[in-house]
């Protein structure tokens, strides 16, 4: 029952992140520039790849899309930790892919992103590794 605990309380880690990162993104000013300036350009210049679309739209889009990715790890993560954990313990495919899926946001985390996600990160990713290290034991 540990092991299921462990990985599902990591799990909840990366959604609530991921909950509250979609909320940041569509209200309220935390994740905009400082720079009112920069706001209006970047509704106003288009990226390289496309005139379909600008800067903005897609700052949007991407904070957007990333906060899915950390909401559907942690429904995921969750669920298997919980509902089937037969699938997820016996499976190195999912073990593995978990285990990736938190060591790149953990790159992304200190790389380029701030202490508070980070620190959540760490901790996410710290509970996951202890969850399968206790089916070990």
């Amino acid at each position: 029952m540990l092991p299921r605990l462990l990985i599902a309380a990591g799990a909840l880690i990366v959604l609530t992140l991921g909950v509250l990162h979609l909320i940041l993104t569509f209200r309220g000013p935390k994740l905009t520039p400082r720079d009112p300036e920069l706001i209006a350009r970047m509704k106003e210049v288009s990226p390289v790849i496309t005139r379909e679309t600008t800067m903005w739209k897609t700052w949007i889009g991407f904070n957007a899309s990333h906060s899915c990715s950390a909401i559907l790890f942690g429904l995921i993560y969750g669920y298997f930790a919980l509902v089937q954990p037969a699938a997820l313990f016996g499976s190195w495919f999912l073990s593995i892919l978990g285990a990736v899926f938190l060591g790149f946001y953990l790159f992304l985390g200190k790389r380029y992103w701030f202490s508070t996600p980070l620190r959540g990160l760490i901790i996410a990713s710290i509970l996951y590794v202890a969850g399968f290290l206790a089916v070990l034991t």
